[in-house]
């Protein structure tokens, strides 16, 4: 695993504000946030797999070189998700983890074709993640959407396979939103899967590909303009593009940013170097979230600390930048305003003299 990257400049008050403040994540990968704990048990059920049992050897196995290193770990911790109760499991642990951090919303980053083309019944697989979904809200209270995306890497068939089962009814997950696109930028670009896309569109579900993390501005321009992108995941370079962080800033197309996975990943080369200000200082909006936390020694609440240190954020500045990710996330009115009052209720009592 990288290095814990928590800063220790931030004030100890900050912290222990942020760790209690209600939080919507939206940028979260449903096998990319298998704990150390729960990766070692399902290596433990799968001993053909070249990932370690013990957790303290998963340390050196998630040091990552770079994203194309990145990309071949993580695909072979998606190879331990071999069953429904695998499935359910884990998915039904990455809630508790969330709700431990006060998080009442969630968007969770599916890859049902890693799964199914593994071998799992397409049918199984959504009712699993249905299942672990309605119990997690039942005993955490923290509720638990889905994004579909792509993986990049598998090529146009996955895309087929993966707006097909988004949008057959007989599998379409009721807590199906969004659909995405994710894995390697570098040789897959963006505008061959505009068909996919529009087809997930026309089934009612919103646009949210990765586009910019380690390429340049123009992946951003073709998400937006051949996937009609809602928001951005990571959108790093972004920020060497004026005229497209004045686009982004005038149509409120939020960034979903994620500064530690950034660094571990090697899209920026450290904490200061990292673009978050500059697009904060031209107006985009953005969220705050943890990509593949266990993978990269992160949380949410570590993530916002790091936020809260780049962006000189006090209590009501990161009150704020929590009311950003329930703004643009996929929940209804009724739940983003319940989610915005109890931020501001939580804030102002910590505040009060």
């Amino acid at each position: 695993m990288t290095e814990h990257l928590v800063d220790a400049r931030a004030p100890r008050d900050l912290q222990a504000f942020i760790a209690s403040l209600p939080k919507a994540e939206l940028h979260v990968h449903h096998v990319g946030s298998a704990s150390p704990r729960i990766v070692s048990t399902l290596a433990a059920r799968h001993p053909d797999s070249k990932v370690p049992t013990d957790p303290e050897a998963l340390v050196d196995f998630f040091t990552f070189t770079d994203f194309a290193h990145f990309i071949d770990v993580y695909l072979s911790v998606v190879d331990l998700i071999r069953t429904p109760e695998d499935v359910r499991l884990l998915t039904y642990e990455i809630a508790r983890d969330l709700a431990r951090q006060q998080v009442r919303y969630a968007e969770l980053t599916i890859t049902p074709f890693s799964s199914t083309r593994r071998g799992i019944d397409e049918l199984a697989f959504m009712e699993a993640i249905e299942d672990a979904r309605k119990a997690a809200e039942a005993e955490f209270g923290t509720v638990l959407r889905w994004c579909f995306d792509i993986p990049g890497e598998a090529g146009l068939m996955s895309a087929e396979e993966t707006v097909r089962m988004a949008t057959d009814e007989r599998l379409r997950p009721e807590g199906l939103v969004s659909f995405g696109l994710g894995g390697p930028e570098v040789g897959v670009p963006r505008p061959q899967f505009k068909p996919y896309f529009d087809q997930a569109i026309a089934a009612g579900l919103h646009s949210v590909p990765h586009a910019g993390e380690t390429t340049g501005p123009q992946t951003v321009w073709d998400a937006l303009t051949h996937l009609r992108a809602e928001r951005i995941g990571h959108g790093t370079s972004s920020a060497r593009d004026e005229k497209l962080l004045a686009h982004l800033a005038e149509h409120r197309i939020a960034l979903e940013v994620c500064p530690t996975s950034n660094i571990a990943t090697r899209a920026v080369r450290t904490l200061d170097e990292h673009p978050l200000k500059d697009f904060v200082d031209a107006g985009v909006l953005v969220t705050i979230n943890s990509d593949d936390p266990p993978m990269f020694g992160t949380d949410l609440n570590n993530e916002y600390g790091v936020a809260a240190r780049l962006l000189d954020l006090d209590e009501r500045g990161l009150a704020e930048l929590a009311k950003n990710a329930v703004e643009v996330s996929f929940l209804d009115e009724a739940g983003k305003t319940r989610i915005k009052d109890e931020i501001d209720t939580y804030t102002s009592g910590w505040l009060a003299p």
